[in-house]
């Protein structure tokens, strides 16, 4: 046998173990190069919005770093849904990323009856992204207590107890209003808006009492005094409020709530890729000017492996299933 035949068995052989694998040698080769043009990152929400802000900042970092241009689209509606569908069955070459949230790995799937994918199945994470941290907030003239435990016996004192205002049914801040009730027996009744430029203005005429909402539409309100931060739902203190508590600290257990977003890709996505993205993001996370920055928007930075965000996910997806319950609310 001649060293020729030997090294064609070897290569057909080994086109062989690539092809099942699912890679054809020149899908191999595209994924060993990519990216080679510009990438597409898909947004579900519309501009302006924090998931939108924090992956536009990304989205140039990974262009320094990865030498392509990475374009922001915007694709909102359905709760986010329709941008991470189109990702999750688009093509699975690398040219699409998704920029996914809590929403759509942990609470969509038990609020909308008839979900357009399954995140578990059709989607990979190449890594967390960035985290936002919901805060415990009053009106600073028409609620006296100091403490988030002061704020409690107040509340539970007053005869028709208190309203919480959220952004509306099945947001985080609802959910957190949701949990906050279960926690502490507090008696509350809630009260939708649009958005925190909406709830803002009926908690300062008093109104609405309490918000357990985004951190980042709260910072200014909580540093000109107008509203007071009682607590922080993350599991540290926050950088940029290291004098208020975490609810724990506060004497509330169990109350770790964040608002997280995460790189997807379709399941299908080569490896290669897959890897190469996590390991540029990792790079990119370690800026401590990018952390400040992201830190000044509200949000703080994460790296993860895939399968740590897969192990992340399933986590936050049980205990958002149990507040969902908590709720009462059904999927529609």
């Amino acid at each position: 046998m001649t060293s020729h035949m030997i090294s064609r068995r070897a290569l057909m052989r080994g086109a062989a173990a690539t092809a099942a694998f699912g890679l054809t040698p020149a899908l191999a080769q595209n994924a060993r190069n990519w990216p080679d043009r510009s990438v597409r990152i898909v947004v579900p929400y519309p501009a302006g919005g924090s998931t939108d802000v924090l992956f536009r900042i990304i989205a140039e970092k990974l262009k320094d770093r990865l030498g392509q241009t990475f374009v922001v689209e915007n694709k909102p509606g359905a709760s986010g849904n329709i941008g991470i569908d189109q990702v999750a069955k688009g093509a699975a070459d690398g040219y699409t990323i998704g920029a996914a949230t809590v929403g759509h790995f942990s609470i969509n799937r038990f609020l909308i009856a008839k979900m357009p994918f399954d995140a578990e199945k059709d989607l990979v994470v190449p890594s967390l992204m960035y985290e936002l941290p919901n805060v415990a907030v009053v009106a600073a003239q028409h609620v006296p207590a100091k403490t988030l435990q002061e704020f409690v016996a107040w509340a539970k004192a007053r005869p028709n107890g208190i309203s919480i205002g959220s952004p509306g049914p099945g947001t985080t801040p609802h959910l957190s209003g949701v949990l906050f009730e279960a926690r502490t027996g507090v008696n509350a009744v809630h009260v939708p808006f649009r958005g925190a430029a909406q709830t803002i203005p009926a908690m300062l005429s008093g109104d609405v009492t309490f918000a357990v909402d985004n951190l980042a539409s709260y910072v200014s309100q909580i540093e000109s005094g107008a509203m007071r931060a009682l607590a922080v739902t993350s599991a540290q203190r926050w950088p940029t409020l290291p004098n208020v508590p975490t609810m724990a600290e506060a004497g509330v257990k169990d109350f770790v709530v964040t608002s997280w977003g995460a790189y997807v890709l379709p399941a299908a996505t080569p490896q290669t890729i897959v890897d190469k993205l996590s390991a540029a993001h990792k790079e990119i996370v370690a800026d401590e000017a990018l952390q400040k920055r992201f830190l000044a928007a509200g949000g703080r930075l994460l790296h993860s492996t895939p399968a740590e965000a897969k192990d992340f996910a399933a986590k936050e997806t049980r205990m958002w299933q149990e507040v969902v319950r908590l709720s009462g609310l059904k999927p529609q």
